[in-house]
């Protein structure tokens, strides 16, 4: 078996969903040596996630943030954790909705991904800053 990782940093992002599957691939050139495997990537962030969901049309990114900020609201009576500002503690909420890693299953060098599919970087922060990712390849 063989294994593969690696470390990037991506630019800051805007708050919102955005459509990270060609950075990850540059990332991992080696992806091309596996026959029959998986891809795990994993964000080093809680108050941003990561997603598979449609890579084609712009405006279902633009349908999670805005049902995400209305399942999440901010400024909620009840959050404690406020000193960071009003888009932290729904950061965090969302985060965990969501979650920290996606695994891909990797086929003839290549994500096995449906046709419509894509890796989301979920920015929940206003400015949450660049965001590092381990992408960790491995199979046969």
């Amino acid at each position: 078996m063989k294994f593969f990782q690696t470390e990037i940093s991506l630019e800051p992002a805007s708050r919102g969903f955005h459509l990270i599957t060609h950075k990850v691939l540059e990332a991992i050139p080696e992806l091309h040596d596996i026959r029959v495997g998986q891809l795990q990537v994993f964000i080093k962030h809680t108050s941003a996630s990561l997603t598979i969901n449609e890579n084609a049309d712009p405006t279902v990114r633009i349908d999670f943030e805005s049902h995400f900020n209305k399942m999440v609201p901010e400024n909620a009576p009840y959050y404690k954790h406020t000193l960071e500002g009003p888009d932290d503690m729904p950061a965090h909420i969302k985060a965990s909705l969501l979650d920290s890693s996606v695994t891909l299953p990797v086929t003839n060098g290549q994500l096995n991904l449906g046709i419509w599919q894509g890796i989301y970087l979920c920015e929940h922060r206003d400015h949450g800053g660049s965001r590092n990712l381990v992408i960790t390849a491995f199979g046969i």
